[in-house]
């Protein structure tokens, strides 16, 4: 059955490559490629077309577009159609160098369209056969401290995938592991080491598949170094020691990235600075102490979009959202389009933020999450930065315990590559109302999860 699940899937997002690829071969062959001024042999028409198909694909990877199993099909959509943008901007440019002026878009915006709607159909079909293909698995959950994992299912319309007949507390399930039996799928759902790898060990021996959310202490082992001592089987856990080379390249990308940002969006600073200025006459940025490597403390820098008596009781507090009557017209705006976090550019090239990183959080508000959960500061392991695997992944009202785990997860395997993974996801996350959603009216932290409730 997984053999059949696993090629039939495969076969699904192969198609959709194929649509997307024909599109742009038909463009390339009956437009831009007669434009060349040097014209390519038969093969070499080909490569050009193959060029599209592996950047297609690995834009379509970064944004999860080919997730018909997991995702929803206005997201699929959206992920597909931020792909087509960045691979047909990038062949665009290509097709510049090989032309040696300027080519008309306008053939390759039409050829976007046509995609979009390929993408519709491709993806409605697709997500249709999917689950007529493949049934609801039958699933059961297994909690202890995070519950609600079965509102969470119906919420991002994974019942269709995962038919859950049974909830259980993790006390019951020890007490009788067969439960298990006649079930396809477990969810573990907070429920403690000790007490899960019991179950996890049951689930294997039995061909059952599982879906575990990990705790802090598990995020922190996938960092450990597999090695052989006093020949036996070793594993090396330490703090976050990225390669000399890593720290250099990273940098040098942060001063690049902040540089040309800043001189393309000045028009942007300026706008957003005069709209700011004219609407209370207050001061256009806002500045506010944060934390980053090693607790280390600076000034972050943003366009004020709050009304300058914000705090005027002193009192740390996070934002809720659309509700906040502190936000003022102007910062509805720019918070929207998150304009005000452009003047955190300076801070990159100022060195006390990277473009990738754990976001900087407030020492007042992180002395508060630690109170609660002292493993929080493992976060100030790395500099902080304007964007983060926990920004790309999560949203805002994120739970600090969760937000933890995936910053902790980006911290274990510091890669140049993964950064740049998390910048172009990131750009998804532009169009993604949710991401910006606030928490509770009258919460000063987040602390508090939705998911945390009575089981049904």
């Amino acid at each position: 059955m997984n053999f059949k699940h696993d090629v039939g899937l495969r076969l699904i997002k192969l198609i959709n490559v194929l649509f997307m690829t024909m599109a742009f071969a038909v463009v390339w062959f009956y437009y831009y490629a007669s434009r060349l001024t040097d014209p390519y042999y038969f093969w070499g028409h080909f490569a050009i077309i193959g060029l599209f198909a592996v950047i297609y694909s690995l834009f379509g990877k970064t944004y999860d577009a080919f997730l018909i199993s997991h995702y929803r099909i206005a997201d699929i959509v959206a992920g597909q159609s931020l792909a087509v943008i960045f691979a047909d901007g990038i062949m665009y440019v290509v097709m510049y160098l090989m032309i040696k002026h300027i080519p008309n878009p306008i053939p390759l915006l039409i050829t976007f369209a046509d995609q979009v709607s390929l993408s519709i159909i491709w993806t409605v079909i697709a997500h249709n056969l999917y689950f007529h293909w493949f049934a609801a698995k039958k699933t059961m959950i297994i909690y202890d401290v995070r519950r609600g994992m079965k509102d969470l299912i119906e919420e991002y319309g994974l019942d269709t995938k995962f038919k859950v007949v049974r909830t259980m507390p993790v006390e019951n399930c020890l007490e009788d592991l067969s439960s298990i039996d006649d079930m396809e799928v477990v969810f573990l759902s907070g429920v403690h080491s000790h007490d899960r790898n019991i179950i996890l060990k049951y689930c294997l021996y039995n061909d059952k598949q599982v879906y575990m959310i990990p705790r802090v202490g598990d995020v922190i082992m996938s960092s450990a170094r597999q090695m052989h001592l006093f020949h036996l089987p070793m594993m090396r856990v330490g703090r976050y020691n990225p390669s000399p080379v890593y720290l250099v390249i990273k940098r040098f990308f942060d001063i690049v990235v902040s540089l040309v940002a800043l001189i393309v969006l000045s028009p942007v600073f300026i706008v957003t600075a005069i709209a700011i200025k004219a609407t209370d006459k207050g001061p256009v940025f806002y500045k506010q102490e944060r934390l980053t490597k090693n607790g280390k403390r600076f000034m972050i820098h943003k366009f004020r979009s709050m009304r300058t008596d914000a705090e005027k009781d002193g009192v740390a507090r996070l934002s809720t959202g659309e509700n906040d009557d502190r936000i003022t017209p102007v910062g509805r705006i720019i918070r929207k389009c998150r304009i005000d976090e452009l003047p955190q550019l300076i801070d990159i090239l100022a060195g006390n933020l990277s473009v990738v990183g754990p976001r900087p959080e407030r020492p007042e508000i992180a002395s508060e999450y630690e109170k609660e959960m002292p493993e929080f500061q493992l976060r100030l392991q790395a500099k902080a930065g304007l964007t983060g695997y926990a920004q790309v992944y999560g949203k805002y009202n994120t739970t600090p315990y969760d937000k933890l785990q995936m910053d902790l997860m980006y911290i274990a395997h510091p890669s140049f590559a993964e950064d740049l993974r998390i910048c172009f996801a990131t750009v998804k996350i532009l169009f993604v109302p949710d991401s910006t959603e606030g928490i509770a009216e009258g919460q000063t932290t987040a602390m508090s999860s939705d998911t945390e409730g009575k089981e049904n």
